[in-house]
């Protein structure tokens, strides 16, 4: 069985389904996580979602299916209840795309797809899978905010300073990171740093440009950060979890031309 993670989907419908494709992704054999956000940017929101419940269905090892913030607030609107903000932040999409495809029973069927999401999952090798951060120094799984899971950034941001710097631990918050073999997380696009000679990517013969955003998976200490910019101009990336090889999609913009996707920079 192979452990196939992969990051922020973002309503890519076409993408995800190239990207599984990509990696011969196998129901009977390997076990799918999702890092969370499979909704708000692209168009195809609803085909996600009832694409990812269809293979929940269908897959021998199920799926894990990580919360993202992106998906309370979806979760929130099937409930009836969504905000301005929300639709600011990649909702109108999502609203649209409801609106366009879902019949009464699908209602239901969503709404026990993100009840059932899981604010983190560790395996039995004690590599975890989050979709933004922890705080807590005993590790994930002892969070006391559990907002954190799908909100926080800082957890991701700190393990890029301490691998530049190989600082000590800064007040012993950098041993929150190794109270676990790996951690793979979502949520801060890897887009928001442009490639430099001194960093791993540089190196990363499908990094397409060696002074411009970064578009694959960033490794920082035992930190993989597989949100590669799929939401905005970036792309869909699935994770070997032992081996690390991994496959993409194309440029998200190429399978939705006229959309923007996620309106706003991260």
């Amino acid at each position: 069985m192979r452990k196939l993670v992969i990051g922020d989907i973002h309503g890519n419908c076409k993408g995800l389904l190239d990207v599984l494709d990509a990696c011969a992704y196998d129901k009977e054999y390997d076990q799918l996580i999702c890092l969370g956000d499979y909704v708000d940017g692209w168009s195809e929101s609803f085909e996600v979602v009832d694409f990812l419940i269809d293979l929940e269905g269908q897959a021998i090892h199920k799926p894990i299916f990580i919360r993202g913030n992106h998906d309370v607030w979806c979760e929130e609107f099937l409930n009836g209840q969504h905000s301005r903000h929300w639709l600011t932040q990649g909702g109108a999409a999502t609203l649209e795309s409801y609106l366009r495809n879902q019949k009464d029973d699908d209602v239901d069927r969503h709404r026990k797809f993100f009840r059932g999401l899981h604010d983190y999952y560790i395996d039995d090798e004690n590599r975890a899978f989050i979709h933004g951060g922890f705080t807590s120094r005993k590790g994930v799984g002892h969070e006391p905010y559990r907002t954190n899971y799908y909100w926080d950034r800082d957890f991701w941001n700190l393990a890029t300073i301490l691998h530049r710097t190989k600082d000590k631990p800064i007040n012993g918050h950098a041993n929150r990171n190794e109270r676990h073999k790996e951690i793979f997380l979502g949520h801060t696009a890897t887009t928001g740093w442009n490639c430099k000679p001194h960093y791993p990517e540089y190196n990363d013969p499908n990094q397409p440009t060696k002074n411009g955003p970064i578009t694959v998976p960033m490794n920082r200490l035992n930190v993989w950060n597989l949100d590669t910019g799929g939401g905005w101009g970036g792309k869909l990336t699935v994770m070997d979890v032992d081996s690390k090889q991994y496959w993409q999609a194309d440029y998200s913009k190429n399978y939705y031309p006229g959309e923007n996707g996620h309106t706003y920079k991260q």
